[in-house]
């Protein structure tokens, strides 16, 4: 009943995230370039969101104890296993992160950037200083600073909120619907790109996703007050992704006027 109840309340902003006018701007592969560019800080600080509720809900010190919940501590395990140490196409062992820059690769976005601005963040005591720091817009420095903003709560069941809530769902069909209008050998062209979607599609609607929601129950369990927590910051981080969204959409809209004026 929370779950129906927590779904209900947050339709609204769900929609205007499933409705942003960013999707329409997404029209070409140089269009996911430059999406591909910013969106991988959501992809890169997931990992963070996630490494966070292992060390809150499974044992990651020693000497070992048995973790409170071994249900939700096998929850994690298994998002674990697979976001951190999946196949990639090759069969190689690699996190989805690694995976995503791959693809940027393939599709020529720059990774140097990515990888310069997180090399910079090595400890949650300084994070936000550092993320202030860094070479970011002001919508991928917002995004980040809620998230480690929401770590640094070190409750579960908010960090899970994030988790489970502040994610877009429409990126993946998108994409794929663009490579393969990108010409006759599109998919082909882009087999590392191809293969994260489908694989972010699998994952996502067939575990992941029904994983976190058990993992919200078991945490909230008929607790009013976390659920109530559960609400607040899943309606924040969405509303964190919407304003991501916006800054991306400023960025396609800024690369396609001066397309136009090099004309």
């Amino acid at each position: 009943m929370h779950i129906e109840k927590l779904e209900h309340h947050l339709q609204g902003v769900r929609n205007q995230l499933k409705h942003h006018p960013l999707y329409a701007q997404l029209e070409s592969v140089e269009d996911i370039k430059i999406f591909m560019e910013s969106h991988v800080y959501a992809v890169w600080d997931f990992m963070s969101l996630l490494k966070a509720l292992q060390q809150h809900l499974t044992c990651t010190t020693l000497p070992w104890q048995p973790a409170t919940d071994a249900s939700v501590a096998r929850f994690i395990n298994e998002i674990v296993l697979e976001e951190e140490s999946d196949f990639n196409e090759k069969g190689e062992a690699k996190s989805h992160f690694e995976m995503y820059l791959d693809a940027m690769q393939e599709v020529e976005a720059d990774t140097s950037k990515v990888l310069n601005v997180i090399a910079n963040f090595t400890d949650l005591q300084h994070i936000q200083q550092q993320i202030d720091q860094a070479n970011l817009d002001p919508s991928e420095k917002n995004f980040l600073s809620y998230t480690f903003e929401v770590i640094n709560t070190q409750q579960p069941h908010i960090i899970a909120a994030a988790f489970t809530f502040g994610r877009e769902d429409l990126i993946p069909d998108m994409f794929l619907s663009i490579i393969e209008q990108s010409g006759e050998n599109g998919p082909g062209n882009y087999a590392k790109l191809s293969y994260y979607l489908k694989r972010h599609i699998e994952l996502d609607g067939d575990d992941h996703g029904p994983l976190a929601v058990k993992m919200i129950q078991a945490l909230c369990g008929s607790d009013d007050h976390k659920w109530g927590d559960v609400f607040q910051y899943s309606k924040k981080a969405l509303e964190q992704r919407i304003a991501l969204w916006d800054g991306i959409a400023k960025k396609l809209a800024e690369n396609k006027g001066n397309l136009v004026d090099a004309l």
